[in-house]
């Protein structure tokens, strides 16, 4: 496989002392002048300091080794890394707090304020119309409520094709103060018994979801493509014709919704919430302190191991126990109505060979395919052959690298697709959508031209893939 260290660097602004930066803050994290406010870039020689306002990435240098010292320094770790270097999303104030606790750093970018026009502060979708599938933000990313109404706009209109299903409630409706329903959608050309939540379905499942760090929008887009890709083509292109004859294809496009509605309420600056809104948000008023439970790492997979923080405001924050959030056993729960248990407990337990279903969650954006374990890279599934001879045809298919994350990232505990497969013996992966050639719809903030340019089409192939998969995927490799 492609190592990282061969891929196309990004562009450093050395620091200096107490991380100067040089001239040109003119690399942004989203290259769409368009849409900003005429905020002055910093001077040659200027101390990120003096621009309080301004989003830093941070390159920190050799970091693999000492992912965790990063994390319980309470930075905020991206899902990117170049060789051994990894990123660090931060203000001007953590330049000199990564000096201090020993890291050599540099700026790879930065991102200045920026004016902007939310959309509607509506937090309940109860009373969706079919208006609101028009509903964006930053140059055409769509709102919650978007993505639910364009899900009831596709069963409306393909109702052969299209079930929605309402499986749970965020955290903030679960306490009466707003919120959002959870929904998926299921996707195929109905027959008796079809779509429903039955473990033993007549067809086999393949899973897609996307937006549970809310931040990473791009992959609530790629969801919203896929939906409109297998409705729309069932008449016209015969691969989307036998998908849906023989499998099921469930899509939840917005796992994390009270939190991408942190997001979205930044319209043209989108705030870069990780995680959910569970907490106070007084208590998180630190620089960098955010509010919330890191969903991603709250599962009972492994829960409480590497990349994860017990500090309330940390961006890992693991929660107080495992499977503490809604979000996350609502999501659970679907699963097993949807697959069978097939796998032992032990890490080296094997799902058995006609073990059927693959489950896909969306991450932005490390360029990247990841399968289990996560929680450890020198532990190997039962099913490693399988799962990464699947992994390495999407890498192949999306020019990503591919492995077990601390094998190409760093390892992380708790996740979706650990539990999954753990629990249920799924073959489950994560693909991290970015933009291998470093280029301009890398970040979690591409403009939204990215995403029929260049996303689209890198994903569409590598989605078909996996979900012609569903019926075999361990036998078949």
């Amino acid at each position: 496989m492609p190592g990282r260290s061969e891929m196309v660097r990004r562009r450093v602004i050395p620091l200096s002392g107490v991380l100067t930066v040089v001239a040109a803050v003119a690399i942004l994290l989203l290259p769409q002048a368009a849409t900003r406010s005429a905020v002055a870039a910093p001077a040659p020689g200027a101390n990120p300091t003096a621009q309080p306002d301004y989003e830093y990435v941070y390159r920190v240098a050799n970091a693999v080794a000492s992912a965790d010292k990063l994390v319980s320094g309470d930075f905020d770790v991206m899902e990117r890394r170049d060789g051994n270097d990894l990123f660090v999303l931060g203000t001007a104030a953590d330049g000199p707090r990564l000096a201090k606790a020993g890291f050599s750093a540099t700026v790879e970018s930065a991102r200045p304020a920026a004016s902007w026009t939310p959309p509607k502060p509506r937090l309940s979708n109860d009373h969706l119309s079919p208006a609101d599938v028009g509903e964006t933000y930053y140059g055409g990313y769509h709102t919650v409520n978007a993505q639910y109404a364009h899900l009831d706009q596709a069963a409306a209109q393909h109702p052969d094709l299209a079930t929605t299903v309402t499986y749970g409630q965020s955290w903030l409706k679960s306490q009466g103060r707003g919120g959002y329903d959870l929904r998926a959608i299921c996707i195929t050309k109905k027959q008796a018994g079809d779509c429903q939540l039955n473990p033993n379905s007549a067809k086999p499942r393949f899973f897609l979801m996307s937006q549970i760090h809310a931040r990473e929008i791009t992959t609530g887009d790629v969801s919203w493509h896929w939906v409109d890709y297998l409705v729309n083509g069932y008449g016209t292109d015969n691969t989307v014709k036998a998908l849906l004859d023989s499998t099921e294809l469930w899509v939840v496009p917005v796992v994390n919704p009270d939190g991408v509605d942190i997001v979205q309420q930044g319209g043209n600056s989108p705030k870069l919430q990780r995680k959910n809104a569970d907490g106070d948000p007084a208590r998180c008023t630190v620089s960098g302190g955010q509010l919330g439970v890191d969903l991603n790492r709250n599962n009972g997979s492994h829960w409480g191991g590497a990349s994860t923080s017990t500090g309330v405001c940390n961006e890992v924050y693991r929660g107080p126990s495992q499977d503490s959030e809604v979000e996350d056993t609502a999501l659970q729960k679907l699963f097993t109505q949807l697959w069978p248990a097939r796998r032992g407990t032990g890490v080296g337990d094997p799902a058995p060979a006609d073990t059927r279903g693959v489950m896909m969650t969306l991450h932005s954006d490390a360029s990247l395919v990841l399968y289990p374990w996560g929680y450890d890279s020198t532990v190997h599934t039962g099913n490693d052959a399988s799962l990464r001879a699947m992994a390495k045809q999407m890498g192949t298919i999306t020019h990503y690298d591919y492995g077990q994350p601390g094998a190409v990232l760093y390892d992380a505990s708790g996740t979706t697709d650990d539990w999954s497969y753990d629990k249920l013996g799924v073959a489950s992966f994560t693909i991290e959508v970015g933009d291998e050639t470093n280029g301009g719809c890398g970040g979690f903030l591409p403009p939204h031209s990215c995403q029929d340019s260049f996303f689209w089409p890198k994903m569409m192939p590598a989605l078909v893939y996996a979900a012609q998969q569903a019926p075999a995927p361990y036998a078949n490799h």
